[in-house]
């Protein structure tokens, strides 16, 4: 249980710092809101590749690749929301 745990944690970790490096411009959300924007992302991911193959099944984390994209959309969607990010010329 703990060994998933802290699984999740790093897996949730690096997929937010790829999403964050792949996103233009400056992010200042910190450790914990980078974990839990990997996390969320590995499940929007798991979403968007199950509407797109075979539907909806529950719960279904994506893998490496679907992490980074859901992670994406949710930074996206959440520098949107906030107004956290513009874009300076």
């Amino acid at each position: 249980m703990i060994l998933t745990i802290v699984g999740w944690i790093v897996f949730g970790l690096i997929a937010g710092f790829i999403a964050r490096a792949l996103v233009p411009g400056k992010d200042d959300i910190g450790l914990l809101r980078t974990i839990v924007l990997g996390i969320v992302g590995s499940v929007v991911g798991g979403l968007i590749f199950g509407l797109l193959t075979v539907g909806i099944r529950g719960f279904q984390p994506a893998g490496w690749i679907g992490s980074i994209i859901g992670a994406v959309v949710v930074l996206v969607i959440y520098n949107q929301v906030t107004g956290r990010k513009r874009n300076r010329l």
